[in-house]
């Protein structure tokens, strides 16, 4: 079961993350930080969230 609420302003399809809600693809943290691993990003592929947490 799930013990996180959706947010349904944030859609999110990573399942390893401890903050997705398993039983929809929405993200439960109130915002998130979206951030880049490059220098000069050009791709969508060249962000990230940074609020990703792993689950443990």
């Amino acid at each position: 079961m799930n013990q996180y609420q959706p947010n349904e302003c944030i859609k999110c399809t990573v399942q390893q993350c401890t903050y997705h809600c398993k039983d929809k693809n929405y993200c439960s943290l109130d915002c998130i930080t979206v951030g880049t691993h490059e220098s000069n990003p050009t791709m969508e592929q060249c962000t990230d969230c940074e609020s990703f947490k792993p689950e443990r």
